[in-house]
């Protein structure tokens, strides 16, 4: 079985080892820096210690004093110095710790290199091959020689050239305490790259993103983060909005050229009776010259009852077909529709008093719409010519219903049998009759509240028709204020 491969480590971890990788190089260095530092300063320290037993050491020979016996008060007071003169050949002159004194050429000697550039020289530690002892050497140049002091390096002068321990462990304590910070601080800035890392692969899939934005620190980069998702939501919210735009203007279509093949086929119907009227009575009236006059003047009285009725169809279909065609083509104006309804009140008042119905109109003047003054005018012709066709009652009401800050609602009522109630879901439909037979006896299209319905919605308003509770038929609809 194959051994399963170890996940790679998560961006919170390697920005964490980065971190602490960059703090203890930078601490590391600065310790090193500083011990070498101290280190120097400590050894700087002592050579300034020892100059001064040279200068003295040249003060008391310059002055004639015997060499031994300086050396000698000087080990008083530093116990293990050890003095050298050296000439500039090289070669020592006098040591106080040595009975011979070896031919070594010394100008090779670190301290004493120095010595001779600069005046003063040192050096930290170095093995004596005349004594097998390692030192501390400080030399100083005395202008005809030089003079070289000396202290063993022991464990004691090791102790006191070493740098401070406490100043190693307090540095310890910082580089902890950065630790801890930096593991903090990374994992706030780990927890936000995976969260967008989480986000940026649902975005990849196109799962939807809004609704369940991901949570972000309060800080530059959760804000950053907050404000990505953000923008990729409102983009994928305006990508689906544009998307069910387009479904909704395919079905719009797709509707439109379904209605436009129902509407021609329904035309082609309601053509048929008509002309096959009229054609009927022509042929009777042409195939029998001698027909009597009366029977003759009844066949031309049911073709010009037919010749209208296919008039008023084709104004219907017109008027249909302008309202599907869009409001871009329908000019708008501000509009009386009081006027509009009294107007239409007393064209129809013939049909209405042949009818033996009372009109009754409730509306106050000075009702204006921003409209077509034509298809409002249908509407109301529409619905009350339906009032009188096929209500059976004796009265017919106009009336406003409320005035609102936005709409007026309007309602045309009759007192007569009302509409069987499994027909109100369908009464707006084209060609739709609740009794064909009877619909078409009274010369209707059944396009008439297709009509009002389209003219309503174009305006912006909607509609309703409800039995009333007390017996008839009642239509409410608003129509926009102007």
């Amino acid at each position: 079985m194959a051994s399963r491969s170890k996940a790679a480590p998560t961006y919170q971890w390697r920005l964490f080892m980065l971190v602490m990788c960059f703090s203890w190089v930078l601490v590391g260095c600065f310790i090193a820096f500083q011990y070498s530092r101290e280190k120097e300063y400590k050894a700087q320290m002592l050579d300034s210690q020892l100059q001064m037993f040279n200068s003295v050491l040249l003060d008391r020979l310059s002055d004639g004093e015997s060499i031994t016996e300086t050396v000698e008060l000087m080990r008083k007071h530093l116990p293990g110095l050890r003095i050298s003169i050296i000439g500039y050949d090289g070669r020592i002159k006098f040591d106080n710790t040595l009975d011979s004194l070896p031919a070594t050429d010394h100008l090779g000697r670190h301290e004493i290199r120095q010595a001779l550039v600069k005046g003063t020289g040192y050096t930290i530690r170095r093995h004596s091959q005349s004594d097998d002892n390692s030192y501390f050497y400080s030399a100083t140049d005395g202008g005809h020689f030089l003079v070289r002091s000396a202290v063993p390096y022991s464990v004691s002068l090791q102790h006191v050239l070493a740098a401070d321990r406490g100043f190693l462990w307090f540095m310890l304590c910082v580089t902890l305490a950065l630790s801890i910070i930096a593991y903090f601080a990374t994992g706030r800035i780990g927890r936000t790259v995976s969260r967008l890392k989480r986000f940026a692969e649902k975005a990849e899939k196109g799962e939807i993103i809004y609704g369940s934005e991901p949570s972000f620190p309060n800080d530059e980069f959760g804000s950053i983060s907050r404000n990505i998702v953000r923008l990729y939501a409102r983009l994928q919210q305006t990508m689906n909005e544009r998307d069910l735009g387009h479904r909704r203007a395919l079905e719009e279509e797709r509707e439109k050229i379904r209605i436009k093949k129902e509407l021609t086929h329904n035309i082609n119907h309601e053509l048929k009776t008509p002309v096959a009227s009229i054609m009927a009575c022509l042929e009777t009236i042409i195939n029998h010259p001698d027909l009597p006059q009366d029977r003759r003047d009844s066949f031309i009285f049911q073709s010009y009852e037919n010749t209208m009725r296919l008039k008023r169809l084709l104004d219907d279909v017109s008027t249909i077909t302008r309202l599907d065609e869009g409001t871009g083509q329908i000019v708008f104006a501000p509009t009386d529709l009081s006027a509009i309804i009294n107007e239409t009140a007393r064209d129809m008042g013939p049909r209405l008093q042949d009818a033996g119905i009372t009109l009754d109109v409730d509306v106050p003047s000075g009702i204006v719409v921003n409209g077509s003054e034509t298809l409002l005018a249908s509407v109301f012709h529409n619905l009350i010519d339906n009032a009188i066709a096929y209500s059976g009652g004796s009265v017919i009401k106009v009336s406003l219903e409320q005035l609102s800050d936005k709409n007026y609602i309007l309602s045309v009522s009759d007192n007569g049998n009302g509409i069987p109630q499994s027909h109100l879901p369908r009464i707006f439909e084209r060609f739709y009759r609740v009794d064909k037979g009877r619909s078409r006896k009274s010369g209707g299209t059944g396009l008439g509240l297709s009509i009002v319905k389209n003219a309503i919605a174009i305006h912006g308003g909607s509609i309703t028709a409800t039995n009333r509770p007390e017996g008839g038929f009642k239509v409410t609809f608003s129509i926009p204020r102007g």
